[in-house]
């Protein structure tokens, strides 16, 4: 079971049943009340706040909400941000360490070798893998960049990267890996003991990369005060006992995560892989499954003044409710047959609405293209002018005051999605715990991304940060197995730090012959001297670059700022 940042005691006799089936939680699925099917514990673990002490639903007192404003909790954004104490000239590669840490890569590296050598050990194995060489730390870091340059350099199949085809060859990934090595150590990537498995426990081949990551993520940041929690889906089309299928996402059957993200940053703040009846969340008697899934995912930031938004899967009156004892602020839309809320006209005309009020929790119902009905209480019972024009007035389009703020925060899991899409570098495997594996190292991408941006203070293209950090990486750990003879190299590829380099001399023209001389990149392009244009007659054969004998040579292949 992943650690949920529990105490001792409260994880100890949790023992989840199995005969419940499994529950199709998808934000479509309708439901009369609130009386859900949850998960079953052995003994039931005691909540900070008894449910008791929650006023019931039917003795809700709903009125017309009038000048109804909400109370304003107190939030202390001065540790918001990151956590880490970072060097002063911080790089990508070090905010992605900060998560995939050498401390992890090296528990992956152990489980790696012992697993390969069980396939060894098999008796229908044979050829490459009888091979197997001990895998290292350094060597794991330039496969995990092989992984997230496959990502950006798309080609149909794994051979193809290896491929001699003139027309479409990639020569770089030669530099990385041989074929065969790349591929075995695809097959042999394993995360936990074969041995010492726990069978009960679906998630047990990736639960201790996973619940290291997920304690990292919330280590490394500290959120801001608006908070998200939506759902995720992860393409998988396998057979696997907790696969699910939501019609209106991309992908429709896959993996499904529960992700609760920092509004202002997009940072994934945590993760919940869902897995049925068996899903690691705290049960609340009274609060059903997804308010049990709200409080076990905000169990570090309750009390703090936090204000969280969710869509209609999750919001009930009790929930909410729940939530302002804790002083956490709460808005979403939400079903109008929840058990609790008001009853609204039937018929309204289209830009009508209606607020009501019980206490603290305000009610709205809100006709636009068709009924829009919204809990909240953070938000104030008054109109707003939205972006929107309309065309036939001219005018700004009035919404709610609690629609906009909906609007405006509750993007976050769906900008993660959208930016994964694009470089997710998760790609078809027979194993489902691989792709979560590749999934966690685009989660870990994204994270480093916001770290280093708050960090400088600066924004960067999620594109040119993932070349920084691979380039840095390769810098870091990789030695070249030889230089590329296809093609014609970067000047300032990123094996210009590692790679073995000679002088030779320039190679001559036909309109210059043995007099011919190129310019030193150094002295035209340095920094650490006055710039000038100076002819050379040797150059550096592997980066293809001219450069002068003294010292321009020994400062390109040794400095990384020349």
């Amino acid at each position: 079971m992943a650690n949920r940042g529990l105490t001792e005691a409260e994880v100890m006799n949790m023992i989840f049943s199995d005969d419940v089936p499994d529950l199709d939680m998808s934000s479509e699925s309708e439901s009369d009340s609130d009386e859900e099917l949850i998960p079953q514990f052995v003994e039931e673990i005691e909540v900070p706040i008894p449910m008791d002490e929650v006023p019931p639903t039917d003795e809700l007192r709903w009125e017309g909400a009038g000048a109804y404003a909400p109370d304003e909790f107190t939030f202390d954004g001065s540790r918001s941000g990151v956590q880490s104490h970072l060097p002063r000239t911080v790089s990508e590669a070090d905010c992605f360490k900060l998560l995939m840490t050498e401390e992890l890569v090296g528990r992956i590296t152990e489980q790696t070798n012992t697993f390969a050598e069980q396939l060894k050990e098999t008796a229908d194995v044979q050829g490459k893998l009888q091979k197997w060489v001990n895998t290292t730390v350094p060597e794991l870091y330039t496969f995990f960049v092989a992984i997230l340059l496959m990502a950006t350099v798309k080609k149909r199949a794994l051979k193809d990267y290896w491929g001699t085809n003139i027309m479409y060859s990639t020569p770089f990934f030669f530099t990385l890996f041989s074929q065969d090595r790349f591929l075995i150590l695809l097959r042999s990537l394993h995360f936990a003991d074969n041995t010492t498995l726990n069978t009960a426990d679906l998630l047990s081949k990736i639960i201790p990369v996973f619940s290291y990551l997920t304690t990292q993520f919330k280590k490394v940041f500290t959120p801001f005060q608006n908070l998200c929690i939506d759902e995720s889906l992860m393409l998988w089309k396998g057979r696997l006992r907790f696969r699910q299928y939501i019609p209106s996402k991309r992908h429709r059957f896959g993996i499904k995560f529960f992700i609760l993200c920092d509004v202002k940053t997009s940072y994934v703040q945590d993760l919940i892989i869902y897995t049925g009846s068996p899903t690691d969340i705290v049960n609340i008697d009274g609060l059903g499954v997804s308010g049990s899934v709200v409080i076990s995912m905000l169990g570090d930031y309750l009390g703090k003044g936090h204000v969280l938004y969710v869509d209609n899967w999750y919001s009930s009156p009790t929930l909410f409710l729940y939530l302002m004892k804790r002083r956490t602020g709460a808005c979403g839309t939400v079903r109008a047959n929840r058990k609790g809320m008001p009853t609204f006209p039937s018929k309204m005309r289209k830009s009508d609405v209606e607020f009501k009020r019980a206490g603290q929790l305000l009610a709205v119902k809100w006709h636009d293209k068709r009924d829009v009905h919204v809990l909240s209480t953070v938000s104030k019972a008054v109109m707003a002018d939205s972006d929107k024009v309309d065309y036939m007035t001219g005018q700004r389009k009035s919404k709610p005051s609690c629609v906009l703020d909906y609007n405006k925060h509750m993007g976050a899991v769906d900008r993660f999605d959208m930016r994964n899409s694009f470089v997710e570098c998760t790609r078809k495997s027979l194993k489902w715990y691989k792709k979560v594996f590749f999934h966690l190292i685009d989660c870990c991408v994204h994270n480093a991304q916001i770290v280093y941006q708050q960090a400088l203070g600066k924004v960067i293209r999620p594109q040119a940060f993932r070349d920084n950090l691979m380039r840095q990486l390769l810098e870091q750990y990789h030695t070249p197995r030889h230089a590329s003879t296809a093609g014609r190299p970067s000047m300032d590829h990123p094996l210009r730090l590692t790679a073995r380099h000679f002088p030779s001399d320039v190679l001559q023209t036909d309109a210059q012959g043995k007099s011919t001389r190129r310019h030193c990149k150094v002295c035209l392009h340095g920094t650490r001297r006055p710039r000038q244009r100076k002819l050379t007659r040797v150059f550096c054969a592997p980066c293809n670059t001219a450069l002068c004998a003294t010292p321009c040579f020994a400062e390109f292949h040794s400095l990384k700022h020349y």
